[in-house]
């Protein structure tokens, strides 16, 4: 699942949607869960609105800390480097010029050249 927005905003403003929209499969049997427990991302997600709203809904934000920030209790390493499972499962979509340069200006026509080259890694 993916949501989009403009091309110029950064991708911080669509967490929330992701936040209720998507779900966590648990390992093992049972419906998917809608809160994740830990959230994991880069140095841009790090800003004190985004982490109070991942707070908020008992979710524990790792997020590396800037050089010019206190560093945190929460950050873990080990979980920080997981984030490169993610990267690498987006980088195939990226060999796609389309939908990596993000040609199209309809949102409609954007997310079909996404959902297609998702199909084409598919298959």
């Amino acid at each position: 699942m993916f949501v989009l927005s403009s091309g110029e905003r950064h991708e911080s403003r669509s967490l929330e949607w992701l936040l209720v929209l998507g779900q966590v499969k648990c390992p093992g049997a049972g419906r998917p869960r809608f809160r994740p427990k830990k959230l994991v991302g880069d140095k841009g997600y790090r800003y004190p609105s985004l982490r109070d709203k991942l707070r908020r809904r008992d979710i524990t934000p790792i997020i590396p800390t800037k050089s010019n920030q206190a560093i945190e209790d929460t950050f873990a390493p080990a979980l920080c480097r997981e984030r490169n499972k993610v990267e690498r499962a987006i980088n195939p979509i990226k060999r796609y010029r389309r939908a990596a340069t993000r040609y199209e200006k309809l949102a409609c026509m954007f997310a079909g050249m996404l959902f297609l080259a998702c199909i084409l890694e598919w298959l």
